[in-house]
């Protein structure tokens, strides 16, 4: 496959991505309605086209501006209740990319890590790194020293742009050679006051359409961060097939929602797909249940992305609120259950649109909305797409109504950072997610089950390994293994079985210390829920593990 010449300067980006053999099939100017009965025979119908160079920044931003105006709003602040208009944002962002590019040195293809809770800063400076050519890592604000060095060295991260209220883990992560510019605070080389000084306008660079515009960070089970690379091009993909052929947003849309930009389904949810289709969206750095009702409320907000877990718990509140403004609800992030969808259907009259999504295709490849949703499944192939369910052994597909591997294909595909893993979830051209499905006969996709280790709580993935990691660096423990254990709200939570050295106590002070070690290095949401103390860990006559006997719900 031969790359168009890229922009960027620093080449490292390019320079380790999989060879062209281990790239899945991806369909961008293929031919046809996409099949869904698993032939290898080429679509008939136009996929995604776009032409060689190409800067997503300057097509979500300058585009929309020539395409609606620049006096419609964009971005609204839940904490300062600001509005910002398209033509705010681009004169904030032209001068944070001034500052990138003439004081911090950046340069194109440069790795610039984004920290900081979800506000319209931070947003204006993921646009800002796009139109300057650069690579965004956005993490999420939650996350430790130790995950933030990690994923540093994995992308060989040398700028950093960082809210100043979250500047202290990234400083204590010690990162060789990093370069933090502050933003938010009262500081002279605060890097809102040095874009204010700064030229209003900046020409984006002229990228390739296939240079990479971020990495992102997903755990597989080993715990060790996998970092997705997507080029400029799949950004819109994205946008272009779910949001444009799916979700069909319009420009008087407002988009709310809980996933961190950390996360791509909040990277789509709330920047990419209302910005390509001219609309706003409401941006609040504590986006839980009870904030996103009274939210949906004040600013009228029409479309939602959130994890059905939150549905669930809206439930409960939604006396107390109007959400009449609703017209679109999607999840993601973990399995809808049909009950939640029916239950929220009976209490506001609107239809759930379920999706799955990958960090590795960026956002959700299957879906359905309106009148092709069927509770208890996730839905049909996003035009542009391709799915079917094959064998975990031979990569054929199974009969309909079999279980087996999920593989999809599209515009977009996964691309690892330097990661032999990459082998194993692209096979034959196709991407394969991890997760269990089964196809009906008449081309449903109804979800099973993950298929690996992976703990999804809340719409957050867990790696278990990564938390063991961390337990068995407490001097006290022995031996540690964790689990996902099935829990009504929230899917599963995180569940702990721990085997203490000779002495130490188990009990309350135990679990506590346990709890406060683990959240002292690892996000909040990977802490254990719960903590059994056992004399043995089950293991087979080899030493295997047993991970079936924890996840076993009889006592």
């Amino acid at each position: 496959m031969e790359l168009s010449p890229s922009a960027h300067l620093d080449t490292f980006a390019r320079d380790h991505l999989p060879p062209a053999e281990q790239w899945p099939r991806l369909l961008l100017d293929a031919p046809g309605p996409h099949r869904t009965d698993g032939s290898d025979d080429p679509p008939e119908a136009p996929g995604p086209q776009y032409p060689a160079r190409l800067n997503c920044g300057a097509e979500l931003l300058d585009a929309t501006i020539d395409r609606y105006g620049g006096d419609r709003p964009v971005f609204r602040d839940g904490a300062s209740g600001a509005v910002w208009t398209y033509a705010d944002l681009r004169t904030r962002v032209d001068r944070i990319a001034q500052v990138l590019t003439a004081e911090l040195g950046v340069v194109p293809g440069n790795r610039v890590l984004l920290r900081g809770p979800t506000t319209p800063w931070l947003a204006a400076c993921w646009l800002a790194v796009m139109k300057a050519g650069a690579v965004a890592v956005t993490v999420l604000a939650q996350q430790r020293a130790r995950e933030l060095a990690t994923i540093c060295e994995i992308a060989r991260v040398e700028h950093a742009l960082c809210d100043v209220r979250g500047v202290d883990e990234l400083v204590k992560a010690e990162v060789p050679g990093l370069r933090i510019a502050t933003y938010g605070g009262d500081a002279p080389d605060d890097l809102l006051r040095l874009a204010a000084g700064m030229p209003d306008t900046y020409t984006a660079v002229a990228t390739a359409a296939d240079d990479v515009a971020l990495i992102a960070f997903t755990s597989g089970t080993t715990g060790r961060p996998k970092g997705c690379m997507h080029f400029h091009r799949d950004v819109l993909a994205v946008a272009d097939t779910f949001s444009a052929q799916v979700l069909r947003p319009t420009p008087d849309d407002v988009f709310a929602g809980s996933p961190p930009l950390g996360f791509t389904f909040g990277l789509g949810g709330l920047v990419i797909f209302p910005m390509r289709s001219g609309a706003s969206a409401l941006l609040l750095e504590q986006a839980g249940p009870k904030q996103l009702l009274p939210a949906i409320a004040e600013h009228r907000v029409s479309v939602l992305f959130t994890a059905p877990t939150a549905y669930r718990v809206m439930l409960d509140e939604l006396a107390g609120y109007d959400v009449s403004s609703l017209r679109r609800c999607v999840s993601a992030g973990e399995n809808l259950p049909a009950a939640t969808w029916q239950s929220w259907y009976e209490r506001t009259g609107l239809q759930i649109i379920n999706g799955i999504g990958a960090t590795e295709l960026l956002h959700i490849f299957i879906s359905a909305a309106d009148g092709d949703i069927r509770p208890g499944t996730t839905g049909l192939p996003v035009p542009g797409w391709e799915a079917r369910v094959v064998d975990a052994g031979t990569g054929v597909p199974v009969p309909d109504g079999e279980p087996g591997l999920l593989a999809v294909r599209g515009p977009v595909g996964c691309r690892y950072l330097s990661d032999p893993r990459q082998q194993v979830y692209v096979r034959d051209g196709w991407n394969l997610t991890g997760d269990t499905y089964v196809r009906e006969p008449d081309g449903w996709f109804r979800y099973v089950a993950r298929a690996d280790d992976m703990i999804i709580s809340a719409g957050y993935n867990i790696a278990g390994p990564e938390v063991e990691d961390t337990l068995l660096d407490h001097p006290d423990v022995v031996e540690a293994a964790v689990v996902g254990r099935p829990d009504e709200l929230r899917g599963h939570i995180v569940a702990a079985y721990v085997v203490l050295r000779d002495g130490a106590e188990s009990g309350g002070g135990m679990e506590t210390a346990l709890r406060d070690f683990v959240r002292d290095r690892l996000a909040p949401y990977k802490c254990p829920r719960v903590i059994v103390f056992l004399d043995a860990l089950p293991r087979t006559p080899t030493g295997k593990l047993q991970r079936f006997r924890l996840r076993d719900p009889a006592p």
